[in-house]
């Protein structure tokens, strides 16, 4: 967990410069050791290792999280309507460390994630900043599409899901 909040430190918003955000995109959400555990007890994290050193993370937040978060509360609510005929989980953050990018492995943790619940889940639902043009043209290339987009505390989101029944 120690790595994960590495990673999330160095690659968050507010400690990028604008030319990284705009070519390589951002985290928006800090997260504390005790929900990334609560988190992982409920659905496991993915890390993608080099050796010891974690290369990558990708972070699932099952829906029974909707209020652990309050910046997430509005993210379930709107999935909540969209997909209420869909068993979905949430994917609440994915980072690759920057000396890793470009190597397949946003693609492959995306991957891993759908054999591995596409039997418990229908989709994988998820919300990007409209302004991280780059995370949101790497989701869509992994297969998402934009269903809506919204705004939460004066920040516009693309709200995006992958149907795993496509």
């Amino acid at each position: 967990m120690h790595e994960i909040l590495a990673i999330q430190k160095r690659n968050l918003k507010a400690n990028t410069s604008l030319q990284d955000r705009e070519k390589q995109g951002y985290i928006t959400v800090p997260y504390t050791f005790d929900i990334l555990k609560k988190m992982n007890d409920a659905c496991p994290h993915i890390l993608a290792m080099d050796g010891d050193r974690v290369a990558g993370y990708a972070l699932v937040m099952l829906r029974n999280f909707k209020y652990e978060m309050p910046i997430f509360t509005p993210m379930f609510e709107t999935s909540d309507r969209l997909l209420k005929e869909k068993n979905y989980v949430a994917m609440e953050q994915i980072c690759i460390d920057k000396p890793y990018r470009g190597q397949g492995i946003f693609k492959g943790m995306y991957t891993f994630y759908k054999e591995a619940l596409r039997d418990s889940y229908d989709c994988l639902f998820t919300e990007v900043a409209t302004a991280n043009t780059h995370s949101i043209e790497a989701h869509k290339r992994v297969g998402f599409i934009i269903l809506e987009t919204q705004i939460t505390d004066g920040t516009l989101w693309e709200m995006i899901n992958w149907d795993w029944n496509h």
